[in-house]
This record gives C-alpha cells, sequence and structure tokens, in this order.
C-alpha cells in the first residue's frame, strides 16, 4: 500500500490544473472568428451594471473610464494577442455599455409629475393618438398646464379620453381638462418598474381627460408626427375594411397599434402561443423586404433589355431596404423591428456589395447598434425574447446546415415534409429560447403553442403578410379595400386557432418569477452554448439547469404591503397567497398574484396548516395577528392598537403612521414608510426577518419619484383608508 504524499498530490493537482488551462486557451485561441460575436454580450454587461447601482454614478465617470481603457488600447496595441491586451478589450467593450446607458439617461432627462395634478386646463399637441377598447388615447408634447410651472413641465404626458370627442389627429395644439399623476412606481419590490420604462421614454405624467377636447389648431407636423398621423390614418382605414375583432389584430400586424385588441382575443393569442405574430419583428420585417424583392426583380426581368444590361438584383435589394425601413418607421420603430430591418439591410447590403452575410455577426451587429443607442432596451421583455429566438434558431439551423439536413427534401413530398418539420423545429427552438424571459416577466408558459404556430405561421407567411405588403402599397391611392378584406379572412382564421388552441385544457402553466440572478445565469449559458462552436460550448448547458433551476430555490415573501396602505398579502401554509378584503389596488393584487404564479386568491383571513402559519389569523377592528415561522406578526389598523401590539410582536405593519418608539419588534413597517419607500416585502425565516421595499432596492436614480420632505407632517395627518377588515 502506497503512502500519501500531500506534495505529490498537489502537484498531480496542478499539473491538472494547468493541462485545463492550457486546453481551453487553445479553444479559445481556435475560435478567434467567433470573439466578435461577444461584443454586445460585453456592452450588455456594462449597461446591467449601470441600472443595478443603487445611486446615479458621477456623470464623467463612464466616460472618462471608457477613455481611460480606450487609450490603453492604443498604447499597447503592439502586445495585440496577450492577456493583458485582451483584458483591455474587454473592460473597453464593457465601459462602453456603461458609457452609453449614462449618456442615454442624461439625454431623456425630463420633469415628472411628482403628486396627483388636476382636474387642470391642460395645453398640448398630439404626438400618438391610439384607439382603445373604449375611446382613445393620445400622448401630448409642447405642454402648457396651469398648476405647474415651466420648469416643472413633463416632456409628455399620456392621457385617456372617454365619451364623444371631435376629430382628432397627430399634430392637433388642443385644449383639455384632466387629471394627472405620477407614473405608477413597481407593485413589489423586483416587480416591473413604469417610472423607469416611462422616464425613458420621456413621459412624466398619465391621467385621464375630463369632457371634450377642443382643437386650437393645427401645426405643421415634424417627421414623428406626421408618421404617427399616417399610423393612425392607416388604423382608420383598416377599421373601416375589416371587420371586428379582426380589424385590430390587422392594424397591429400593419402599424404595430396594439391596444385596441379586446381582452378576450389578446388573451387567447398570448395563451395559444401566437403573441409573438402581434410583435412586428423578423418575421414581418423580412417578409415584406422579400416581398418587394421578389416583386421588383420578376418585374424589371419581364423587360430584356434591363434583365441582360444591368444589376437588376441591386436595384431589387435597394428598393427592398427602403420598403422595410418605410414599413419599421410606419409600425413606430419598436425593438425587435429595429432589430429586424438592421438585419435585412445588413443582408441586402451584402446583396448590393455582392459579399455573402454571415447570420450570427448580423445578430451582434444588430445587438450592438440598439444597445448603443437605446441601452435601457436591455431591460426589456421585448429585446430579451427577440434576440433570445434569433440567436437559437441560428445556432440550431447552423447546426443543421452543418449536418446536411437539407438534401433530405427529395421532390415535392420530401420538400413538404421538411418544411413542416422546420415549421416545427422553429418553434420549438424559439418556445425553449424565450421560455425563460417569459417565466420571467410574465410567468405564464404556453403549452400547446407548437400546434398553434404550425398553422398560424405559415399562413401569415403565405397570405396575410403578402396581403398586408399590397394593403400598404394601395393605401395611398385609395385602393387598398380588396386586399385588406383578404388579409383579414386570414387573421380571423388565426384568431380562431388561438381560441381555440387557448381552450384546450391546461393550456397555460402559471409559474413563480423567476429569479434576477437564474435568469442572468441562464442568459449567459445558452450564450455559451449557442455562440462557440467547439464542444466546450456544451458547458453553459450547466448554468441553462441552474437558471431554470432557481425557480424552485426562491422563497416568496411571507407578507406583501402595498405603497397606498390599501390591500395586504400573507402567504399561507399551502403556498397560496391571501389578500386582504379591498375593492382598491386592483393592479397590485393581480400583479402579487401573477408574480407568484398564482390564478386566485386564498380566503381572508388565512387558516392555519402545516407551514409557515402555525395558527389561524384573529381579526378584530383594531386589525389582524398571526403566528408564522415561529414570529408573532401584527397588521394594525387604528393607533389604539400600537402599545398591545409594540409589546407582543416581533414584526409589525402598521398602516397608520407610529408616533414614537416601539421598541419590541424585530421589524417594523409603519405608514410613513409605505408613503415614502413603496410598496414592501417581508421575509419570516428561521434566521431573522428581511424587509425589502421597492425604493429601497431602487435606490436614488433619476427614475425614481420620491415623495418630498415637505409633505410629511400633512401625510402623517392624514387619513388612511382601510386595508382589512
Amino acid at each position: 500500500m502506497g503512502v500519501f504524499r500531500p506534495t505529490e498530490a498537489a502537484g498531480i493537482l496542478r499539473a491538472g490544473g494547468a493541462a485545463l488551462v492550457a486546453r481551453t486557451a487553445a479553444a479559445f485561441a481556435a475560435e478567434h472568428d467567433r470573439w466578435i460575436l461577444w461584443l454586445p454580450v460585453l456592452i450588455g454587461i456594462g449597461i446591467g451594471i449601470y441600472f443595478s447601482l443603487p445611486f446615479e454614478p458621477l456623470p464623467w465617470l463612464g466616460p472618462a473610464a471608457l477613455g481611460a481603457a480606450s487609450l490603453g488600447c492604443i498604447v499597447f496595441r503592439r502586445a495585440a494577442g496577450s492577456a493583458g491586451y485582451l483584458g483591455l478589450l474587454l473592460a473597453a467593450a464593457t465601459l462602453a455599455g456603461f458609457a452609453a446607458a449614462q449618456a442615454r439617461t442624461a439625454a431623456v432627462a425630463a420633469p415628472a409629475v411628482q403628486e396627483r395634478v388636476g382636474p387642470t386646463p391642460i395645453f398640448g399637441r398630439i404626438v400618438k393618438l391610439e384607439r382603445l377598447g373604449k375611446g382613445r388615447r393620445v400622448t401630448l408634447d409642447a405642454l402648457e398646464i396651469d398648476r405647474l410651472r415651466p420648469e416643472e413641465l413633463p416632456a409628455r404626458v399620456r392621457l385617456r379620453l372617454n365619451g364623444k370627442q371631435p376629430e382628432l389627429a397627430p399634430g392637433d395644439r388642443i385644449r383639455i381638462y384632466g387629471v394627472l399623476s405620477p407614473p405608477s412606481p413597481p407593485t413589489a419590490p423586483g416587480a416591473f418598474d413604469f417610472q423607469r420604462q416611462a422616464f425613458f421614454a420621456r413621459l412624466g405624467a398619465t391621467g385621464f381627460a375630463i369632457g371634450q377636447a377642443e382643437v386650437l389648431s393645427r401645426e405643421p407636423r415634424q417627421l414623428d408626427v406626421w408618421l404617427s398621423g399616417l399610423r393612425a390614418q392607416a388604423d382608420g382605414i383598416i377599421h373601416a375594411t375589416v371587420p371586428a375583432p379582426e380589424a385590430s389584430v390587422t392594424s397591429a400586424l400593419l402599424t404595430g397599434e396594439r391596444a385596441a385588441i379586446p381582452a378576450p382575443v389578446m388573451a387567447a393569442i398570448r395563451d395559444s402561443g401566437l403573441a409573438h405574430l402581434l410583435s412586428i419583428s423578423g418575421l414581418h420585417i423580412g417578409l415584406v423586404a422579400g416581398f418587394l424583392y421578389g416583386t421588383v426583380r420578376l418585374g424589371l426581368c419581364l423587360v430584356p433589355r434591363l434583365a441582360l444590361g444591368w444589376p437588376i438584383q441591386k436595384w431589387a435589394a435597394g428598393i427592398a431596404v427602403v420598403g422595410a425601413g418605410g414599413y419599421t418607421l410606419l409600425s413606430d420603430a419598436t425593438i425587435p423591428s429595429q432589430r429586424a430591418f438592421l438585419m435585412v439591410a445588413v443582408v441586402f447590403l451584402g446583396v448590393i456589395c455582392d459579399r455573402k452575410a454571415i447570420s450570427m455577426r448580423l445578430v451582434a451587429i444588430a445587438a450592438t447598434a440598439v444597445l448603443l443607442a437605446q441601452p435601457e432596451s436591455l431591460l426589456g421583455a421585448s429585446f430579451q425574447m427577440s434576440f433570445a429566438a434569433v440567436v437559437a434558431l441560428i445556432a440550431a439551423f447552423d447546426a443543421l446546415y452543418q449536418r446536411r439536413v437539407y438534401r433530405l427534401a427529395d421532390g415535392m413530398l420530401g420538400r413538404c415534409l421538411v418544411y413542416v418539420g422546420l415549421v416545427a423545429l422553429t418553434t420549438v427552438v424559439a418556445t425553449a429560447a424565450t421560455a425563460p424571459y417569459a417565466i420571467f416577466h410574465f410567468q405564464r408558459f404556453a403549452v400547446h403553442s407548437l400546434p398553434a404556430n404550425l398553422v398560424a405561421v405559415p399562413l401569415t407567411a403565405l397570405w396575410i403578410m403578402p396581403f398586408g405588403v399590397g394593403a400598404l402599397l394601395a393605401m395611398p391611392f385609395g385602393l387598398a379595400g380588396p386586399f385588406l378584406t383578404a388579409m383579414g379572412w386570414g387573421v380571423a382564421v388565426v384568431v380562431r386557432v388561438a381560441e381555440q388552441v387557448a381552450s384546450w385544457p391546461a393550456a397555460v402553466v402559471p409559474l413563480p418569477a423567476m429569479p434576477l440572478a437564474g435568469l442572468i445565469g441562464l442568459t449567459l449559458g445558452g450564450l455559451w452554448l449557442c455562440l462557440w462552436r467547439g464542444r466546450w460550448r456544451f458547458a453553459g448547458m450547466a448554468a441553462l439547469l441552474a437558471g431554470m433551476g432557481s425557480i424552485a430555490l426562491s422563497a416568496p415573501p411571507d407578507i406583501l404591503i402595498d405603497a397606498e396602505a390599501k390591500v395586504i398579502g400573507v402567504r399561507t401554509a399551502d403556498g397560496g397567497l391571501a389578500l386582504s378584503p379591498s375593492r382598491a389596488a386592483r393592479l397590485e393584487q393581480a400583479s402579487w398574484l401573477q408574480q407568484a404564479g398564482l390564478g386566485q386568491p386564498a380566503p381572508w383571513p388565512p387558516p392555519a396548516g402545516e407551514g409557515s402559519m402555525e395558527e389561524p389569523m384573529r381579526c378584530d377592528g383594531l386589525g389582524c395577528v398571526f403566528q408564522a415561522n415561529g414570529k408573532t406578526v401584527a397588521l394594525m389598523r387604528r393607533p389604539e392598537a400600537m402599545q398591545d401590539d409594540c409589546r407582543r410582536a416581533d414584526v409589525l405593519v402598521s398602516l397608520v403612521p407610529l408616533r414614537g418608539a416601539c421598541p419590541r419588534p424585530l421589524a417594523v413597517v409603519d405608514r410613513f414608510d409605505l408613503w415614502q419607500e413603496g410598496a414592501h416585502a417581508i421575509w419570516l425565516g428561521d434566521e431573522g426577518v428581511r424587509v425589502l421595499s421597492v425604493n429601497g432596492l431602487r435606490g436614488n436614480r433619476p427614475w425614481v419619484i420620491r415623495p418630498k420632505p415637505r409633505d410629511r407632517r400633512s401625510r402623517e395627518t392624514g387619513t388612511t383608508q382601510q386595508a382589512f377588515r
């Protein structure tokens, strides 16, 4: 029997580690042509670092750090290929994302309404007019508001119009009475941040109008207003030609306006996994460009002199790019359409320049352009799901091409079978790639998306969008009617398919929200798997599995309190969520249930059971008390209960401001905390109590709207609405 020698074991470990490092370095060097694909990833990491900070960095920090890293790359360029030089390049790319996010924040900064304003006269110019299910919604700029000083005026506000209104169009300057409120904060820590989205859209207030708008003048239209007017005109033509509800879906496909789609129809489309068809993206832009390219080239081929003596394919490619660009602008240039147009433009630019485009590099170019121009898009579901689907599809089809799967298409039957198989594969790959982001943002998974897409995608590609392109081309001449009618027939079939599939049992599986750390790990793992080609790419599977497993490991909060002290949520023993009876705060209640992956709330007061709640909740006119995880929790509604609750509770939630110290509780959340820090979440663990607030998580950032300190006394002396019985 040998004798264990630590020095020999250490030597073996060092040798093994050195060999692993050497193999990794060799694999990394062998794929040097794929390094450029990681540029947008590094830019995204820099953007993510910026948005994760709890404070706003100094204005010069990002540009100065980027300049220093870039200067280092220039100075040490002779050391290209060394680890140090590679580190400088990685740092420069990451800092480019950080600096771009910082510059974008400074560029869009504008005042926002700090508290409810109105009713008051509002003067403004219509820059966007949207059709809703009932009524309309207008976005105004160039504002004058009686109750706000000039330096307090937002750049834009959005108002819902109800009742009978005069004929309105983008570019009209109107006067209307309305009520304005600040953009809504997140409903819970980590929930969707509408305030941040509104900040980057320069939307400083939302609200509703009272009475009719008065058109004061029709001002000359700028480009964005003119495009909004075209969208409004096209939307009107569509609704005058196509019957409901197909008209609203048709308008979404051609103009990007989805607000008018009836809620049941939208729910069916979403639950059947067809919501991607309503997002103007690669499918739509590619079909428009391909249709124009093929039609123009075919038409030019009919003229022999042109076909034989001139590069008609380049002319057709130029016209296709122009047409795709016009369609992108008409559809409001959303993130997916921007990405798709950039990719289409590069492809046809390759045709013009007699160069072959590389698909994955196209994605990298498009992602880099979008991230540098609109860094905030990284945080949105649209960017994440769009690029995730495209990257996964390109990687999958690249693998099929390398294995020469397309050679199976022999004869008409073979081609049909391969086409059906590729449509099915596309649906499976795209669904698998976007599912984690759907779970993170929407907490739902469409189970039957494959059969729905097998019908809807070919129908959209071969019938709906060709007639849609014809309708757009014919609209200026007043001849769009037949095209829109035929398009509406196809849309009706898609809607019926969506409704049928959504009615199947277990069509949608609700899931609890994925932790942010899990989503980040899953994203990096997926990129590692798709961007590399060697066997080492399969190491990304570990990160993918860990990211999906994080859903099961995440611990939901035991108590939720909304910012207005109108509703409280308590986790039940069986994992449900009991909500205090309230007709208010319906948005918060729906959001909490969605984040928990639940369809219905548990009864209030929640009963006891095996789990965190050890005994039934006891409620009276002063509040409620219950035991959970060995801790006494008091939910206080009236100040008369303060002395008793402070003495016996480990956790005290007071819906009225507390006056004076409350020494015993491990954690105290009162009405003033809710007003100042927003909604709160509380975890009752065996190790202790953890409290997290909306504003505590977001920090002091430009998009975070905090109450003014001067209002504290008036808030403390105000009344609190009843949150529970």
